[in-house]
This record gives structure tokens, C-alpha cells and sequence, in this order.
């Protein structure tokens, strides 16, 4: 499975997360962004959060006002397929190499984007682990570095490893 990375993006804490240019990613995420709740959020295995492209896509097609850091990702990926990414999978992009620790469960910070909106990226089944649900993977996957570096927009994102 390979992508591309589309857009980087840290905020001083909360959403949306802004783009910049490069990132340095050290295995506490990237240098210069934060999180609103770090009793929740943030940590060595939730270093990164990727959401694909696509799954913005299909949510703001349901009404959702989304655009890329909207939901607060430091990944917005394009040509992975959000329903094959499971915990435990290992991908390079750019210098970095990160690997998939869980899901994101979603929270009412989420809201401010509509009512449903938790509704509409997360079900029993995705809560159960079950890949089936046409929801898995909307509310994006955590990760923890395993390979410190830079990265950019356009790099190449690949799986190159699944360990589980």
C-alpha cells in the first residue's frame, strides 16, 4: 500500500491543525506542534495522527464543513486505503518510519464541525475493532515513530513492514 503525503500539520493545542512546509518528527511527534488534552492525546504511541484525504472527503460529502487539519490530523494522506490500515502496520515517509498503534476514538472537541458528526466517524463496530464497518479508519489511526526525521508534503508514504 503506498500514498502520498498531501499536507503537515501542527497546531499550539486543539483543532484544526495548520499546514507547514517540512516537519521534523522526533518520537514525541512533531517539533512545534501540541495538544489541547495531552492527558488524552499525544504520548510516544500516539506521536502522529494520520487521516486520509479521502476519508475527509467522503465526510464533507455527507456535510461535514472538513478540509485537510480540520480533525486535528498531522497527516493528511492521499492513496491509502483507510478500511486495510490496522494496528501494528509499519510506513516510511520522508526519513520517518512509524508504525500504526490504534485507531482514534472520537471526541465532542469533533462537534464544532456538526452534530453527527462522531455519529458519522465512528460505530459500535469500529469501537469493536471490526475493519467491516464503512466507518473504520474515518477517525484516523495514532502512531508511534520508530525512525526520527523529516518529512514533507508530496513525500512518498509506504508500508514496509506489518508486525501484529
Amino acid at each position: 500500500m503506498t500514498g502520498t503525503i498531501l499536507q503537515i500539520n501542527i497546531s499550539p493545542g486543539g483543532i484544526p491543525k495548520r499546514p507547514i512546509d517540512e516537519a521534523m518528527v522526533t518520537a514525541d511527534g512533531i517539533r512545534g506542534d501540541a495538544w489541547a488534552h495531552p492527558q488524552f492525546h499525544g504520548g510516544p504511541n500516539q506521536a502522529l495522527l494520520l487521516i486520509t484525504s479521502e476519508g475527509i472527503a467522503e465526510l464533507a460529502a455527507q456535510g461535514f464543513p472538513l478540509y485537510h487539519g480540520a480533525l486535528g490530523e498531522n497527516l493528511t494522506t492521499a492513496g491509502l486505503d483507510r478500511r486495510q490500515m490496522r494496528a501494528g502496520q509499519r510506513y516510511r515517509a520522508g526519513e520517518v518510519v512509524l508504525e500504526i498503534t490504534k485507531r482514534r476514538s472520537p471526541c465532542s472537541t469533533l462537534d464544532v464541525y456538526g452534530p453527527g458528526i462522531q455519529r458519522a466517524i465512528f460505530d459500535a463496530q469500529a469501537k469493536a475493532n471490526d475493519p467491516s464497518t464503512p466507518r473504520w479508519g474515518l477517525s484516523g489511526f495514532y502512531a508511534r515513530v520508530l525512525t526520527p526525521g523529516v518529512i514533507r508534503p508530496h513525500d512518498i508514504i509506504t508500508l514496509v513492514d506489518q508486525v501484529v
